[in-house]
């Protein structure tokens, strides 16, 4: 992995496919503990069997949980805790984005992108940031997206999703940062996901073993705000400070 230091216990909510399955793949390639949480039991086994092949002793465990469910959060928080025997860091991967028509107003799509990419975040990271402040460290990592920048007309509300968790992170950076707690924004653009099969225009597409390397390389840093690739913050500060009436007329 050639990370500088790793985490020895690790959460990753959101595990079974794309981002959160590599980052717990490779968290777990540098020996450290990694519990999986995800919604898909027969996904989520595969991979924990997969990690935990050949091996003595496990260091990868499963639970399954709906990230809707969120009275499930403070017991299960505390049962995984207990389980890797301590918690270094955790990384929210739950998303969705569900596909919508130009001429398509759904409550339902929106609602789900609201309490999976908001709601679930804050259940999980509120329980994160209330341990790691007590102890006077830890890492907690939030994946965002490039698409938190502006109000797309393509996507309102998971572009308004994910501005909310931008501004959640960062308030329980000011909030908890003074603890020695450091909470990591990721910000990537398109990745090679079961998410994007099938969009069209995704530009600089990168794989999700390389958006993890990053996404982990970043949380190591205890980086505040990581673009992935890197290349996006400059391309993302030049999107922002196009003037709203001009932004309205592009096909961005």
């Amino acid at each position: 992995m050639g990370h500088s230091s790793v985490f020895q216990y690790a959460a990753v909510v959101g595990a079974s496919s794309g981002m959160g399955a590599e980052i717990a793949r490779q968290l777990a390639a540098t020996g450290g503990r990694v519990a999986l949480v995800a919604r898909r039991e027969a996904e989520l086994s595969a991979l924990v069997g997969e990690i935990n092949a050949g091996r003595t002793e496990p260091i990868a465990f499963a639970y399954t949980h709906d990230v809707h469910c969120y009275a499930e959060v403070p017991a299960l928080f505390q049962n995984l805790c207990r389980d890797l025997g301590g918690l270094d860091a955790i990384f929210y991967a739950a998303g969705v984005m569900p596909r919508i028509t130009d001429s398509e107003y759904s409550f339902d799509k929106d609602r789900a992108m609201i309490e999976v990419n908001v709601l679930g975040a804050i259940a999980w990271l509120n329980e994160a940031a209330q341990r790691f402040q007590a102890a006077g460290k830890g890492t907690i990592i939030g994946i965002s997206s490039v698409a938190g920048d502006r109000g797309r007309r393509g996507q309102p509300v998971y572009c308004t999703s994910k501005a909310a968790l931008d501004t959640y992170l960062e308030a329980l950076r000011n909030r908890v940062g003074r603890s020695g707690v450091r909470v990591v924004t990721i910000k990537p653009g398109p990745v090679d996901t079961p998410m994007t099969k099938g969009l069209d225009k995704l530009p600089m597409l990168v794989s999700a073993p390389e958006a993890a390397r990053q996404i982990i390389a970043a949380a190591v840093k205890g980086k505040r705000v990581a673009y992935v690739p890197g290349k996006w913050r400059p391309i993302m500060a030049v999107i922002r400070s196009i003037p709203s009436p001009i932004f309205q007329k592009l096909n961005l």
